[in-house]
């Protein structure tokens, strides 16, 4: 049992390193009836932990609807079909799951003895070992069946784990439909070549191969097609989400993109194999007043294979393999990332009635720019409009010398469309795109945040990306 007791243990670096951890699992209990290599007959850990999971918070049917997610159970050919969007350690720790709920537990004793040699730090696969161990022996109670003495000392870093292991389990046995894409994504440019979205209540992070076919004739910009190539645990703010000062320790939620991709010789080993930094505070979360910087995408130090669900000082961290995809994947500026409390889950076609609705006040932005009509045109803009780096004023100054130049007004396309929506207490869209002359080869790629006022949608930022 000496080895049982010593993998128990390897977890003690799993939360942040000055030991703190925040977590909800008090009405989360993993129970097991006793369990016995020589009765096959009893429910296996994983078949009690799901029906306790599911029990206790009760996502099963109801959430799942909400979300639009489908139930999938963890069969061989499911496993099958998921694996190839894991990581490789998730996905031989979720096929250990499968083996212990077909009572295969050598079998999975033995593929868990391979993982933790293969991860040494990979904490909740050292907590499975553990148990498979003492399952050799006496019955097990929960996940993490560690002796009571122990269990008290490191309660935290217990109960973080087997919440780290609910969400993972959550994530493989409730998924997105195929073809499915978030709310988020109501049109995703071609220049848009991949695209990330972050479920924090689930700890996942979502990577999209942006298959859209580009726009033609009259279409300012058609459905978007969305193929998901990695779905990877992550680990959130030790607060938890919507962060609104700095050191507040939470995530930010909404629209970003990614700014630049970091040398990780130039980082401390927090930041594991490599950083990639978004954009907040966006516009939206100047205008709310939010404050902070330093939010980025990253990976994990040597001792971590991964992080607790909350963790991290805000940012979104991944395991140093996951986090090495997004970096031979992912381009910087023109790749969105999407962080939500929860993912709501549609078919793409279910989105044209949105998509129509807002493309027709850009469609009468981009007239009245064209046409050269000042009052039409300003009217489109809120009285909080900001842009940078000039006043209010100058910035009038010059939109009205462009439109009404010694040439006139001139027909202006818009090409490149993406929008992106975010709804809370707000209705706010985030829209990019090239604008070009008729005639001409080349202009000026703009980005607009707008907002619904009063029933229509009125600019507050516009900026270069």
């Amino acid at each position: 049992m000496g080895a049982a007791i010593a993998t128990w243990l390897a977890f003690s670096a799993y939360v942040d390193r000055d030991g703190s951890h925040e977590t909800s699992l008090d009405k989360l209990k993993f129970s097991t009836s006793s369990l016995s290599a020589s009765s096959p007959a009893t429910p296996s850990m994983l078949d009690s932990a799901l029906a306790k999971m599911q029990g206790a918070t009760q996502t099963s049917i109801k959430d799942t609807v909400i979300s639009g997610l489908q139930s999938q159970s963890l069969s061989e050919e499911g496993l099958a079909r998921v694996s190839p969007l894991l990581g490789q350690a998730e996905a031989r720790l979720i096929a250990v799951y499968r083996l212990i709920s077909e009572g295969k537990h050598r079998e999975a004793l033995a593929k868990t003895d391979q993982l933790v040699r293969d991860h040494p730090n990979f904490h909740l696969a050292h907590l499975v070992h553990g148990d498979l161990l003492s399952l050799q022996m006496r019955p097990v109670r929960q996940l993490g069946d560690v002796p009571d003495t122990k269990a008290r000392a490191a309660a935290q870093q217990l109960a973080a784990l087997r919440e780290e292991s609910r969400r993972r389990l959550s994530a493989l046995t409730e998924r997105p439909p195929e073809g499915s894409i978030p709310t988020q994504f109501l049109a995703l440019s071609s220049q848009s070549r991949h695209a990330i979205a972050v479920d924090a209540s689930r700890s996942r992070l979502y990577l999209f191969e942006n298959q859209t076919p580009s726009a033609s004739g009259s279409v300012l910009a058609p459905p978007p097609k969305l193929k998901l190539l990695g779905d990877f645990y992550i680990s959130v703010g030790l607060s938890g989400i919507e962060k609104a000062v700095e050191g507040d320790k939470r995530t930010p939620l909404g629209v970003y993109y990614i700014t630049s991709n970091l040398n990780p010789d130039n980082l401390p080993d927090l930041y594991g194999v490599g950083a990639l930094p978004i954009n907040y505070p966006n516009p939206l979360d100047v205008q709310r007043g939010k404050t902070g910087s330093g939010i980025w995408l990253h990976g994990t130090p040597r001792e971590q294979f991964v992080r607790a669900p909350q963790a991290s000082d805000g940012c979104v961290v991944l395991s140093n393999p996951d986090l090495e995809k997004l970096l031979s994947t992912i381009q910087i500026r023109t790749t969105p990332v999407v962080i939500a409390p929860e993912l709501q889950w549609v078919q793409p076609d279910t989105l044209s009635t949105d998509r129509k609705d807002f493309e027709a006040s850009l469609e009468s932005w981009r007239n009245a720019k064209s046409e050269g009509h000042i009052d039409r045109f300003k009217d489109f803009y809120s009285s909080r409009f900001q842009n940078p780096g000039k006043e209010r004023d100058q910035w009038w100054t010059r939109m009205e010398s462009e439109m009404l130049g010694p040439k006139g007004p001139r027909e202006l396309q818009l090409k490149d469309l993406s929008m992106l929506r975010w709804q809370d207490n707000q209705d706010t869209m985030v829209v990019t795109f090239g604008e070009v002359a008729l005639g001409q080869s080349r202009g000026i790629t703009r980005r607009q945040y707008w907002a619904r006022e009063s029933g229509q949608w009125k600019i507050f930022y516009e900026g270069i990306p």
